[in-house]
């Protein structure tokens, strides 16, 4: 088995510990593994040892790795945005992704509608949310997520279906509940309100050091990159 299968199996297993001490399947929870910065023969290396869902941060750095793979034989591979995106590269990022975790807000989400009609596509979409008011961090205010989530359920070629946070890094993994908390009981109140409203309710939480937190929490889609990879830079 290779370095990177064993730390797969190895994630995997946390992540079924996680979600079983919780109370949860851990089919309930999915894994992206963020691939961002890595070049393609690592991918292929995790693709062959049994992922298919990627995560990068940025529409340029993507495109040429989502071409590569799309010319490849072999099962297509399901492609998320988990980074910001800029509302002029909505239509670049609609043809590559399959899934954006990143919608902030009414004119991005407007944007991607727009590309994704011209384009014949149903677009699934998250709303980040802010927790942490960080100012080097994106997100819609908790308070305008009621607003923006309506706004996109009334939107041509989008499929809404959940929520997104990225809390600020705290070295005891502990510390990153409340935010995690938080997403979940933003992401009830509005179902109880609109029942239907987040499609099926993902909550796209949690990293490398605290996604197992995230799944006490009720992450569905936890984005892990460092733990599968290794640090950024430090590729072998």
């Amino acid at each position: 088995m290779s370095d990177f299968a064993t730390r797969l199996r190895q994630v995997e297993a946390r992540i079924a510990a996680a979600a079983t001490r919780s109370g949860r399947s851990p089919d309930e929870v999915a894994l992206v593994a963020v691939s961002k910065t890595f070049p393609v023969e690592t991918i292929a290396e995790a693709a062959a040892a049994g992922l298919g869902r990627f995560g990068e941060n940025k529409v340029q750095e993507a495109d040429p790795k989502i071409r590569f793979f799309a010319a490849r034989p072999g099962p297509p591979l399901e492609w998320h945005l988990v980074g910001h995106l800029q509302s002029n590269k909505a239509r670049r990022a609609t043809e590559l992704f399959d899934v954006i975790h990143s919608v902030d807000s009414p004119k991005l989400a407007g944007k991607l509608s727009q590309a994704a009609t011209e384009l014949g596509k149903q677009l699934v979409v998250l709303v980040q949310v802010d927790l942490g008011g960080e100012t080097t961090k994106s997100g819609s205010p908790r308070d305008e997520v009621a607003d923006l989530v309506r706004s996109i359920g009334a939107l041509p070629g989008l499929r809404l279906d959940g929520l997104m946070t990225l809390p600020p890094f705290l070295p005891d993994p502990g510390q990153t509940r409340p935010f995690f908390r938080e997403l979940r009981e933003i992401a009830e109140r509005l179902e109880a309100r609109h029942a239907g409203c987040l499609g099926r309710r993902h909550l796209s939480m949690g990293m490398s050091h605290d996604f197992e937190v995230a799944i006490s929490e009720g992450a569905t889609l936890v984005r892990i990159g460092t733990a599968l990879f290794g640090e950024r830079g430090a590729r072998a």
